[in-house]
Parts: C-alpha cells; structure tokens; sequence
C-alpha cells in the first residue's frame, strides 16, 4: 500500500478497513469461482464472462460501500 492511500485511509477511522478488505477479496473469489463454473459449464465467450464479472464487481462494490458507510 502506497504511502497516500495509507494516509486517506487513515482521514477515515470510522471505516473497519479490515472488514473493507475482507469483503472485497470474498467478492473477489466469488466472482471467480462463478466464471469458473461458467466457462466450464456452458458456451459463453470470454468477453461474455468478462462482461457478466464487471457488472457482478460493480455490484460487490456498492455493497462494500454501503456496508462500509
């Protein structure tokens, strides 16, 4: 972690940065595990994949945001 980003964090100590952290990496794997079972199960194209991860990354991210709020 760069020295700025420590710093912003550290302008918000409201924020449990480790449940931050803990829930973008569990969305993460889920995110994973699903493009797995995806292009293992099914004829979907990479980019189909890919298209299906961004909107489920976009969604993770609200969550965290709004449970981090």
């Amino acid at each position: 972690m760069d020295d700025d980003l420590k710093e912003r964090m550290e302008n918000h100590p409201e924020i449990n940065w480790s449940e931050v952290t803990r829930q973008a990496i569990q969305e993460k794997v889920d995110t994973l595990e699903v493009m797995d079972e995806l292009t293992s199960e099914s004829d979907l194209t990479e980019s189909d994949v890919q298209e299906i991860a961004q909107k489920i990354n976009e969604s993770g991210r609200k969550h965290v945001d709004e449970e981090s709020v």
